[in-house]
């Protein structure tokens, strides 16, 4: 006989169970739920949750089985959830509601029943406010809902007369009560940890796309801002064709060419490459172009303009960051190009009688790096046809999926297939030697390009 009541209340349990993971769904689905969880509570929000929990606590009473005038139920359920989730109001509220209804049924166990459902929602609240307005999580929780049951029992213990009535009745109710109670908070508590998760991910991922949109206008201005330091056009040199390209790896990079008229109806031509890549490396390379121009334009050899603006530099590259730099004056009237190389890749003199071209090798060191580096300058003697192609070395050091680079000699091949076109159509050339040998593999590095030919 007793095996067979112990089977039939569990299994009584279990369709109860089964209801509450449905009940709990829905619940915590409601909008007054949902406000609780932000912090917002209304007088109409709290009241539509104690009705709910309220309900769930008269389906818990209603759907026990009762032994020797007491009934193993959930009815302490809603009010031990509604208050470790929603506060002592829901919880209060929704323990009244279950009270009043199991009173009404009357019974051995009424009062000690009753006072614990009451007390349930009220502990509950109690909870709430001493985590901080919060939900104290699925251990927390399930811990509660033994302890308040085993609580359940020793009430009814204390009240009940006589004893050993009492004692019968908490015998055969105690376990399956505390397992039920205790497995429908753990449910509670598991959909509304998910629900916290959830909403906490759906925050973050918000906050995430909405910093990621800020920072893509920001880098938005900050490329439109460096594309501003390029020269818009290039200026007319007599006697020269110029063309010019910059690709940045990122949406701000670190090379940067530039023109600068000079007195006498000279050129100064510049390619650079800053260390680095991005925001830092696009600050750096806005100084260094600034010092050079404005050096460039006090009356100075090309030596002496680049080693003012090396001094400039490294009393500012506190960052570490250095430059590579190629710095060449064209004189039209004198038909020369006079240069710097400040531990650059060494452009490419093509001459128009052919052959390999020759390289424009190092005449000083890196600039920021030594204030008191000393450069040297060459001279150079163009005649009509020669070509010289100034590069950093995201051209040659593009790569393909088989990570093999595009490499000096693929550029000087590219070059002189076209050594007869113009400057601009040149350019055009490498930068689509380089994009179709690349193929899919991203641009890892700033490419620039700049074309001085003689005609």
């Amino acid at each position: 006989m007793a095996s067979f009541v112990f089977g039939d209340m569990f299994f009584v349990l279990l369709q109860m169970i089964c209801v509450i993971v449905v009940v709990a769904y829905l619940i915590t689905r409601t909008k007054s739920f949902t406000q609780v969880l932000d912090g917002i509570f209304t007088w109409k929000g709290q009241a539509t949750l104690i009705l709910l929990f309220g309900a769930l606590s008269i389906y818990g009473t209603e759907s026990g089985l009762t032994i020797l005038g007491a009934t193993a139920n959930v009815r302490d359920l809603g009010p031990m959830v509604g208050g470790l989730a929603c506060g002592p109001v829901v919880g209060l509220g929704a323990g009244l509601i279950g009270a009043a209804y199991r009173f009404s049924i009357g019974g051995f166990t009424a009062v000690p029943c009753a006072t614990a459902t009451i007390l349930a929602g009220l502990f509950g609240g109690l909870i709430f406010l001493l985590a901080g307005r919060k939900f104290i999580g699925m251990h927390g929780a399930v811990l509660f809902a033994v302890g308040m049951e085993a609580f359940h029992m020793g009430i009814t213990l204390l009240l009940c007369r006589p004893f050993d009535q009492a004692l019968g009745v908490v015998e055969g109710v105690a376990v399956p009560m505390i397992v039920a109670n205790a497995t429908g908070v753990f449910i509670f508590a598991f959909i509304i940890g998910n629900l916290i998760a959830e909403r906490q991910t759906k925050e973050e991922r918000d906050t995430f796309l909405s910093e990621l949109e800020r920072k893509k206008a920001e880098l938005k201005i900050a490329h439109d801002i460096q594309m501003s330091f390029l020269p818009e056009r290039l200026p007319e040199v007599p006697g020269f064709e110029l063309a010019a390209l910059s690709l940045p790896a990122k949406e701000v990079g670190g090379d940067f060419y530039d023109a600068i008229p000079l007195p006498g109806g000279r050129t100064a031509l510049v390619i650079a490459d800053v260390s680095g890549k991005g925001v830092p490396a696009a600050l750096f390379m806005a100084l260094s172009r600034t010092v050079l121009r404005a050096n460039s334009l006090v009356p100075r050899s090309a030596r002496e303009a680049v080693s003012e603006a090396n001094i400039l530099i490294a009393e500012d590259a506190k960052s570490g960051m250095f430059v590579t730099l190629f710095y060449a004056v064209a004189d039209p009237g004198k038909k020369t190009l006079t240069y710097v190389n400040a531990g650059h890749n060494p452009p490419l003199l093509f001459r128009a009688g052919g052959g390999r071209p020759t390289g424009l090798k190092g005449t000083g060191i890196i600039l920021g790096v030594m204030p008191e580096a000393d450069y040297g300058e060459e001279t150079l003697h163009l005649e009509s046809g020669d070509l010289v192609l100034f590069y950093t070395d995201g051209v040659t050091e593009a790569i393909n999926p088989g990570e093999e680079q595009f490499g000096e000699t693929r550029l000087i091949e590219t070059v002189t297939g076209c050594l007869d076109r113009p400057a601009a159509e040149i350019v055009e050339r490498i930068r689509d030697a380089v994009v179709a040998f690349s193929g899919d593999e991203p641009q890892f590095d700033d490419l620039t390009l700049m074309v001085l030919r003689v005609v």
